[in-house]
């Protein structure tokens, strides 16, 4: 017997777009995108207001196709310190209600409130969440009510802007199950088409499949899927998760001190293989990078730098660490190289200038990259080792009285 749990998803609408919409009023009601290199009209659209998504602009859209698209588009080059700063504000707000609060991005996080649900009821507690954002930040979210993390996510995905959703378990043929499997909250976008291979066209689908098929096909990604697509989530929301994955770096000490530059090199490139794949596994990228060489005499340097385009490649990282090693580097014989990746960023919130004539070489980057990665987790690492060269209202009249569905599905315990 268990306690059903209620949990917020709280998504930010448009966040950058609407922070500066907050600074400059003037901007209000106008088609605005945020974007990098805005003057030479190059980059990747990072955000847009809703105003420039009803004219077809996109997220990761290049800005000249969004140029194309709408003329009058208005370009901001990222302000960062802005954007943390009422991040800051936003979590320090939810904060007063409860301490479960579990940032997972700079403008989302899920909150806890089962606690709440002896003095009051969690969907007039949303409208209050929601209002008090408003009118203290002047800036519009969403909110998910759900008894999971996966639940509620999903539900703050389905009506936007200034929208509050309530998904309960037994909602979920009607509101989930409907839904494109590339809609799913964990599938990417790259890998649609193999569910749809498999017959698994929507969300309902994967529910409903034999789940030991699923894991055959997908592994254990595969089974946490078809969990989730059947309202399965157990994971809790825990506020130090923010605080996991601070670095991800690896370091070697040599078999004897060396100054050989091809040792030296060959090394970085293997450890920059072995960051590359942890930062994909985790699906984050590195805004900044760290390399250290400790010398025959014990005698340790470190050197970091602040990258202008988020990285995750096993090549770029290689190129950051060893052009800190050649500046660094007193030469003299070296014990240990390491590298480390810092300030990491989900890979859905990074953005990167792309050069208007070499973001499609990028695009084919990072479908090799995709490729060589799914070759690895089928056959071992050693595969690739050896070929290498070094109706809103309805509910809220049922949500409104004492015994009412909401409190049975969220309240009452669970066998």
């Amino acid at each position: 017997m268990k306690k059903r749990r209620v949990i917020f998803h709280i998504d930010m609408n448009s966040f950058y777009a609407s922070v500066e919409m907050s600074y400059d009023p003037a901007l209000r009601g106008k088609p605005l995108a945020i974007a990098g290199n805005v003057e030479e009209r190059r980059g990747i659209i990072v955000t847009s207001s809703y105003e420039a998504r009803a004219k077809g602009v996109k997220t990761t859209m290049p800005v000249w196709k969004a140029l194309r698209l709408c003329p009058e588009l208005i370009l901001m080059k990222p302000n960062f310190e802005r954007y943390r700063e009422a991040s800051r504000a936003l979590f320090e707000l939810l904060k007063g209600y409860t301490p479960l609060v579990q940032p997972v991005s700079i403008d989302e996080g899920y909150i806890d409130v089962t606690s709440y649900l002896s003095v009051g009821h969690p969907l007039s507690l949303a409208k209050e969440m929601q209002e008090r954002i408003k009118r203290e930040l002047d800036l519009p979210s969403s909110i998910g009510i759900a008894p999971n993390k996966f639940l509620a996510k999903m539900a703050s995905d389905m009506k936007k802007p200034n929208g509050i959703t309530v998904l309960r378990k037994r909602d979920l043929n009607q509101m989930l199950w409907p839904m494109s499997i590339g809609e799913m909250h964990g599938i990417g976008k790259r890998t649609v088409e193999k569910w749809e291979k498999k017959g698994i066209l929507t969300i309902g689908d994967l529910a409903k499949a034999n789940q030991l098929e699923v894991q055959a096909w997908f592994g254990t990604n595969g089974r946490k899927l078809h969990d989730r697509a059947n309202g399965i989530d157990e994971r809790p929301v825990d506020p130090e998760a923010i605080y996991e994955f601070k670095t991800i770096g690896n370091s070697t000490t040599l078999k004897q001190d060396t100054r050989n530059i091809p040792l030296i090199q060959e090394t970085f490139m293997r450890l920059a293989e072995s960051v590359s794949r942890r930062l994909k596994r985790k699906e984050v990228l590195a805004q900044g990078i760290q390399m250290t060489i400790r010398y025959h005499d014990w005698k340790t340097v470190t050197r970091s730098k602040r990258l202008q385009n988020p990285i995750q490649d096993r090549d770029d990282l290689y190129k950051e660490a060893y052009a800190l090693f050649t500046h660094a580097w007193n030469d003299t014989s070296v014990r240990l190289l390491g590298i480390s990746s810092y300030d990491l960023v989900e890979k859905q919130h990074a953005y990167k200038q792309l050069d208007l004539f070499h973001y499609k070489e990028d695009i084919k980057k990072e479908k090799l990259s995709h490729t060589l990665k799914e070759i690895r987790e089928r056959f071992g690492d050693e595969v690739l080792q050896k070929g290498a060269s070094s109706s809103w209202k309805k509910r809220d009249d049922e949500l409104s009285g004492q015994g009412s569905s909401f409190r049975k599905d969220f309240l009452e315990p669970e066998e």
